[in-house]
């Protein structure tokens, strides 16, 4: 089973689908894991009621930051803001599939922290917000 996520993986750290930045946007944040050099920005564009209309990342790293932004931002479109609020570490583990170390874990961690430091629009990303 874990062959099979892993080639969801490289799918989608080769081919994004949501690879891109929205303009104009509602919320955009970026940030960068400093341990590795990964770097992810995320834009969202709601619609009048407050859901997730459309969403975008971008940046640059390992297969693992890059494909968790795709299979992350690809899952909260047509999202309430409330919903995306409540995600957490094994919302994105599922998606992903397969088991991490705590280094793999935080790159695949970087693209929630990212967006859910834009959604409680805060200036600067924590580590807390993805527990």
């Amino acid at each position: 089973m874990d062959d099979l996520y892993r080639e969801v993986i490289i799918e989608h750290y080769k081919n994004p689908s949501h690879r891109g930045k929205l303009d104009p946007h509602d919320i955009s944040f970026a940030d960068n894991n400093p341990l590795c050099g990964d770097h992810i920005q995320i834009d969202l564009r709601l619609d009048a009621d407050g859901f997730v209309a459309d969403a975008r990342f971008d940046g640059h790293g390992c297969a693992i930051s890059q494909a968790s932004a795709d299979l992350l931002v690809e899952s909260i479109i047509g999202k309430s803001l409330e919903e995306v609020k409540k995600l957490n570490k094994e919302s994105v583990l599922e998606l992903l599939g397969i088991d991490l170390g705590p280094v793999r874990l935080k790159c695949a961690l970087l693209s929630l922290k990212v967006l859910k430091a834009g959604v409680y629009g805060l200036g600067e990303a924590s580590d807390e917000l993805v527990e």
